[in-house]
């Protein structure tokens, strides 16, 4: 398994919820570590560059609006298949079809309000990492 980094996002609900802590805890135990960390407020602006992708879906900007609600803690994660594993452990997108333990089934409200974002591939985890740091920012810790 290749060592990589992958974006994760605790959105404005589970920030709101204080589970900052137990998110990041979840990533540690399970051999990811936290090489950096950003907490930003998006303007709606911004959530809508970043999710440029979905400009065509029906839930765009209901996304963009959630997304820009409130404060969100953007990281980068780095450790052996750093993609497959964080989208494991945050569980199903639909917090309701979720696995039992997966930070969506126990801190996620809705398929809305779910709690965390993950990058859902090495090559949009480049692009989404040089959304929010710079190389400079990156701290790999062996």
């Amino acid at each position: 398994m290749p060592v990589q980094r992958t974006l994760s996002i605790i959105k404005p609900d589970a920030v709101a919820k204080n589970v900052i802590g137990d998110i990041i805890r979840r990533f540690e135990e399970n051999g990811l570590k936290v090489i950096a960390t950003n907490m930003t407020h998006l303007s709606a602006a911004e959530a809508g560059r970043f999710y440029a992708v979905h400009a065509a879906r029906p839930f765009y900007a209901d996304l963009c609006a959630f997304m820009s609600s409130g404060p969100i803690l953007a990281m980068v994660l780095e450790g052996k298949n750093a993609v497959t594993l964080n989208r494991q452990l945050m569980g199903a997108t639909n917090p309701k079809e979720a696995d039992a333990g997966t930070i969506r089934a126990d801190h996620a409200d809705s398929i809305d309000a779910n709690a965390v974002h993950g990058s859902d591939s090495e090559e949009n985890a480049v692009i989404e990492i040089n959304f929010f740091f710079s190389d400079l920012d990156l701290h790999s810790r062996g």
